[in-house]
């Protein structure tokens, strides 16, 4: 049994009493919250704070309350090539099922971690938004699909010069025979 409690005034925790425990009730609503912290990943993800759209249907049934749900926000962060902003808006469904928090529901605590709980009538959305948005995220996110990224000798953004080259580096083992061939041979 989960010891903390949830706060009903925080923006993710969704007050379930007018449901009841009559299964087949539902209720659906939309909402703006403020982003959670964390949600996204090191380079690409949704600024704490930043509007979260939330179009919900919260659903009674036998071992809880099914909530599905559709989640939009405004995605920043940089390529991973490039190192250029991103900002692009993406939207996720989710689907998760909060069981009851009695005892008819206590058996099977091997599998506690994966089972959601409400606590009285209350249950947190904030996880499974942050499972969402952090599995609809590319793994290495890219400000154009074919980004060239950055010359490894000077850092300079190869899709603003797609014509940049430095001169072949000289082999050290080499380096001895190059000076001799100038000596030879001044240029100009």
């Amino acid at each position: 049994m989960n010891t903390s409690h949830l706060d009903p005034r925080a923006p993710l925790v969704l007050d379930t009493r007018e449901l009841g425990r009559r299964p087949g009730s539902q209720r659906e609503f939309t909402r703006t919250v403020p982003a959670p912290a964390d949600l996204g990943i090191e380079v690409l993800g949704v600024r704490e704070g930043a509007p979260v759209e939330l179009d919900l249907r919260l659903e009674s049934v036998m071992e809880g309350v099914l909530v599905t749900g559709k989640a939009s926000a405004e995605l920043g962060g940089e390529c991973v090539r490039c190192l250029e902003p991103i900002s692009e808006e993406i939207e996720v469904d989710f689907q998760e099922l909060y069981v009851y928090d009695d005892a008819r529901h206590d058996e099977g605590d091997d599998e506690e971690s994966d089972v959601r709980r409400l606590q009285g009538d209350l249950l947190d959305l904030e996880s499974v938004l942050r499972d969402a948005v952090v599995l609809a995220l590319p793994f290495q996110p890219l400000c154009e699909e074919d980004c060239p990224g950055l010359c490894i000798e000077c850092g300079a953004r190869l899709a603003e010069d797609p014509e940049h080259s430095h001169e072949e580096p000289i082999d050290p083992r080499w380096a001895g025979l190059a000076a001799l061939k100038n000596e030879d041979h001044p240029t100009d």
